[in-house]
C-alpha cells in the first residue's frame, strides 16, 4: 500500500495495520477526554483560566475527530479498529462535555438526557444492524456533530470575560437548541434507515426464502398425511355370504360311499347324510317271478 492509497503490483492489496496515524489520533482523543474533564472542574468550574485550557483541550480533540477519518480514506488505512473506536471516542468526548456542563449548571439536564439517549441508542442500533450492512452517516448526522461541537466549545469557553459576553452566550445557546433539534430528527431518520436496511438486506432475503420453503414443505407433509389410503383386503367374508362351515358336507357321487358321520356332528348333518349304497343290489323279486322276463 503506497502513501497515496494505491496498491502497486499483482495480487490483492495487503490489509492495513492497526498501527497507523488515523488510529493514533483516535487513541489520542480517548486520552484527551479525562484531561478535559479535570480541567473543566478545576476550582469548581468557575475559574476562567482553567475553563480556557479545558476549551483548548476540547478543540484539540475535536480537530483530531475531523482529520483522522480523512487521513484514513486518503491513505487507504481504514481498519476495523478505527471503524469501532472512532464513533466511541466521539461519544465519549461529547458525552463528557454535556454531563460536565450540566453538573456546572451551564446546560439543562433534560437537554443532556435527550441527546445522550439518542447518541447511545443510535450507536447500539448500528451494532445491531451491522449483520445486514453498514449504515453510513448521513448529512443530518454530520450536521448534528458540527452543531454539538460548536455549542459545547462555546459553552466551555469563559464567554463572560469577552466583550458582549451576554450576546456570545445567547449565540451559544442558539447553537445548542439547533443541535438538539437536529440530533432528534437525525435519530429518527437513522431508525427508518435501519429498518429499511434490515428489510432489504441479502441476509433477510435468504432467511425469508428459507422460511417460505419450510412452510411449503410442511404443507406437503400435511397433505400427504390427510390423504385416505385405499382399503386393503382383510380375507373376511362380507356379511350374509355363506362361509365354508355353512356349506355342509360335500356332495356324494353315485357309486361312492358316503363319508361317515360322526356321532358328535350336528343333527342336521346326520339327517342330510346320503344313505349307504349296497354294492351288490338284489334283483327285483317281482321281476324274478315274471315268466315273461325269463
Amino acid at each position: 500500500m503506497t502513501g497515496g492509497g494505491f496498491h502497486r503490483g499483482e495480487g490483492p492489496a495487503p490489509r492495513p495495520t492497526d498501527w497507523n496515524l488515523p488510529n493514533a489520533l483516535t487513541v489520542l482523543r480517548f486520552l484527551l477526554v479525562p484531561v478535559y474533564a479535570v480541567l473543566l472542574f478545576m476550582e469548581g468550574g468557575s475559574s476562567p483560566w482553567w475553563r480556557f485550557w479545558a476549551w483548548v483541550v476540547f478543540v484539540l480533540a475535536a480537530v483530531t475527530d475531523g482529520i483522522d477519518g480523512k487521513i484514513a480514506r486518503q491513505r487507504g488505512e481504514i481498519t476495523n479498529f478505527g471503524k469501532v473506536a472512532d464513533p466511541i471516542a466521539d461519544k465519549a468526548l461529547t458525552g463528557t462535555a454535556f454531563i460536565g456542563l450540566s453538573v456546572l449548571g451551564v446546560i439543562w439536564w433534560w437537554v443532556t438526557v435527550v441527546i445522550l439517549v439518542r447518541e447511545v441508542g443510535i450507536t447500539v442500533l448500528r451494532f445491531v444492524v451491522i449483520r445486514h450492512g453498514v449504515m453510513p452517516a448521513g448529512r443530518g448526522g454530520k450536521l448534528k456533530t458540527m452543531l454539538q461541537t460548536l455549542s459545547l466549545g462555546a459553552l466551555t469557553f469563559p464567554l463572560a470575560v469577552l466583550p458582549l459576553g451576554g450576546a456570545w452566550l445567547f449565540v451559544a445557546y442558539v447553537l445548542l437548541g439547533a443541535a438538539l433539534v437536529v440530533t432528534v430528527v437525525s435519530g429518527v431518520d437513522y431508525v427508518f434507515k435501519a429498518a429499511r436496511l434490515r428489510e432489504t438486506s441479502e441476509r433477510t432475503r435468504l432467511r425469508r426464502e428459507r422460511r417460505v420453503s419450510a412452510r411449503e414443505a410442511r404443507a406437503r407433509d400435511h397433505a400427504g398425511a390427510t390423504r385416505t389410503p385405499p382399503a386393503a383386503p382383510t380375507g373376511r367374508p362380507s356379511p350374509g355370504a355363506p362361509s365354508d362351515t355353512d356349506a355342509g358336507p360335500p356332495p356324494v357321487s353315485p357309486g361312492q360311499p358316503a363319508p361317515p358321520v360322526s356321532a358328535d356332528a350336528p343333527a342336521a348333518e346326520r339327517h342330510t347324510a346320503a344313505p349307504e349304497i349296497d354294492p351288490h343290489p338284489s334283483a327285483d323279486p317281482a321281476g324274478r317271478g315274471n315268466p315273461a322276463r325269463e
